[in-house]
């Protein structure tokens, strides 16, 4: 008897070229991934198993990666790639009426695919695009066609400060060139980094503890304690990662630090490496920050060339590499274990916690993961000290914040200022008030993940501990809405962000989320049915008692918010 075999096809030497300049490397999964679809249109199941093969990983592990991230497509396309914003900001400047005209207007157009994407971190350009990779916005109705040409809107420049900010972190927006490693030097980068070598790294870490320097991702939790935490394991090698992974709703101020000043970013992680013995470092960036990830990557290559950063930093024995590693689309990613997952050519699944990453993080290893903002002021701090950073405020608490407010305002954007403003200071002060016939009527404050708050918290101070009194300050951003704008259909867009970027790991938020948009959406169709807003609450408090991770823990949040400020807005539509 005889056996038919089925001889095997030759792998495309364009893939094995792929993932032979990636050493072979199972993490850099996600970066061959990002490789082979520029180069084929998409990731066929053919592409998948040849890059399995290579990798020597299992095809289901790579279909998982593949099928995880939403910048990656499992099926070819032709031409290029339109993304358009849905998030809150960008639906309340018309998005959907922008899909709905690219839509109409590439239909019978082969060479572009529209596609709906959540928040691209573009909120100061809201309606905002990705054009493949490029960002574009504000986009209005008659420049859509020319997208795929040359327009890409208006690019806000924060170089001026405005009245009344106290600036550290954006002292030197519009002074120095982000290309120009001279230009950053000539203004004092890398000066804090020279001092740092001279000093003991628990000095280091003891004048972080003393600044009070808090997280600036949202959390607040002390900078210094987790640089402790850190330096006292005595496994190694240990990491430092800077988490530039800001992906929720409202959230844009890594984006311009990187963009105006990447080596106070550099410096600051460098300095950390030093305090906490690290020799390596890696920037997470998401997938949709291309521009920003390349200017990254010319800083570092320029830094290393120079001798400041690389091999015996500044001409000691400290050496500290910098590695820029791109997301490709996945909000979960912001989440530091899910992070690491991802860092390591995994899904961005989170992990059970504890340990928690300064214990056990990056290959089991101790690592430090701190935010863009975090590292940014960092530098300020060592060239100052802790007493002066703590002078900047009369708050409790220390230092200063990268604020960020957007809707209806004179004048959206971004400002750095004290801790302790409250949201009508933000508002008027720095937001140049409400826009000509808009009233207040709520604000999401802190991110998507932040309080809907009534005009009966205008005054109340504004901190990490805040949330306790019914206002969030989260990552720092705060969405105005005026009368115009329903709290019942603002929460379902919130509920769509979460619904479709839940990673689908844990039922509570899997299912959660997918049934809170369920009932919000009829609801705002005048489908809405009694018990309704009893069965939000309750899922609320199910997603927070029982979520896996901070993302469905947090969806509660503006859902219990709104229910208690606005109840009356949802039991209108649920008896109507």
């Amino acid at each position: 008897m005889s056996y038919r075999t089925t001889k095997p096809k030759p792998i495309d030497p364009d893939i094995k070229k792929s993932v032979e300049e990636h050493g072979s490397n199972p993490e850099a999964l996600l970066d061959i991934f990002q490789e082979l679809q520029i180069m084929y249109g998409g990731l066929t199941k053919e592409i998948i198993y040849d890059v399995s093969s290579l990798l020597n990983i299992s095809t289901q592990h790579a279909y998982g990666v593949a099928s995880f991230y939403s910048m990656l497509s499992l099926t070819q396309q032709q031409g290029g790639v339109m993304r358009i914003c849905d998030g809150p900001v960008c639906w309340l400047s018309g998005a959907d009426e922008i899909h709905n005209s690219a839509a109409s207007i590439f239909e019978a157009n082969p060479k572009w695919n529209i596609e709906r994407t959540s928040c691209l971190g573009l909120c100061d350009r809201a309606p905002a695009v990705l054009v493949n990779n490029e960002q574009a916005g504000p986009v209005i109705t008659e420049k859509i066609a020319s997208l795929t040409t040359d327009y890409i809107g208006n690019l806000p420049d924060y170089s001026e400060s405005r009245p009344g900010e106290t600036r550290v972190m954006m002292a030197k927006a519009g002074i120095i060139d982000p290309y120009s490693l001279d230009s950053a030097l000539k203004h004092g980068a890398y000066e804090a980094l020279k001092t740092s070598l001279n000093r003991s790294a628990s000095s280091l870490i003891g004048e972080m503890e003393e600044s009070g320097l808090s997280g600036r991702g949202g959390a607040g939790f002390p900078v210094g304690r987790k640089w402790r935490f850190v330096a006292q394991e005595n496994r190694t090698p240990t990491y430092i990662i800077c988490n530039a992974d800001e992906s929720e709703p409202l959230i844009f101020k890594d984006r311009v630090l990187i963009d105006t000043n990447p080596h106070q970013i550099l410096e600051g992680m460098a300095i950390a490496g030093y305090a906490c013995g690290a020799n390596e470092g890696y920037i997470y960036i998401r997938g949709e920050y291309e521009s920003q990830a390349l200017l990254l990557e010319s800083a570092i290559k320029e830094a290393e060339n120079n001798g400041v950063l690389g091999n015996k930093v500044l001409g000691s024995n400290f050496s500290f590499s910098i590695h820029v590693h791109r997301g490709a689309g996945a909000y979960i990613c912001g989440e530091e274990t899910a992070l690491i997952e991802s860092l390591e050519g995994n899904r961005g699944e989170p992990r059970l916690r504890p340990p928690y990453p300064p214990k056990a993080g990056y290959h089991g290893n101790p690592t430090l993961v701190n935010n863009v903002e975090s590292f940014a002021a960092v530098p300020a701090i060592i060239s100052n000290g802790a007493d002066w950073y703590k002078s900047l405020g009369t708050y409790k608490t220390p230092g200063t914040k990268i604020y960020i407010v957007l809707g209806d305002v004179n004048a959206p954007g971004l400002f750095e200022a004290p801790f302790g403003l409250t949201l009508r200071q933000i508002i008027d002060d720095f937001g140049c008030g409400m826009k000509p016939g808009s009233t207040f009527n709520f604000a999401l404050t802190g991110g998507a993940a932040g309080t809907i708050t009534p005009p009966s918290l205008l005054d109340v101070p504004i901190d990490y501990a805040s949330s306790t009194e019914g206002i969030s300050l989260g990552a720092g951003a705060f969405l105005v809405c005026d009368q115009t704008v329903s709290p019942v259909d603002f929460l379902r867009e919130v509920l769509f962000f979460f619904k479709v970027e839940s990673c689908g790991k844990c039922t509570p938020c899997r299912v959660g989320t997918h049934r809170s948009y369920e009932i919000l959406s009829r609801m705002t169709s005048g489908s809405g049915k009694p018990g309704d807003v009893d069965e939000l609450y309750t899922l609320a408090e199910v997603m927070q008692d029982s979520s896996f991770c901070g993302l469905g823990q947090s969806v509660a949040v503006p859902i219990k918010s709104a229910l208690t400020h606005f109840k009356e807005a949802f039991t209108a539509i649920e008896t109507a």
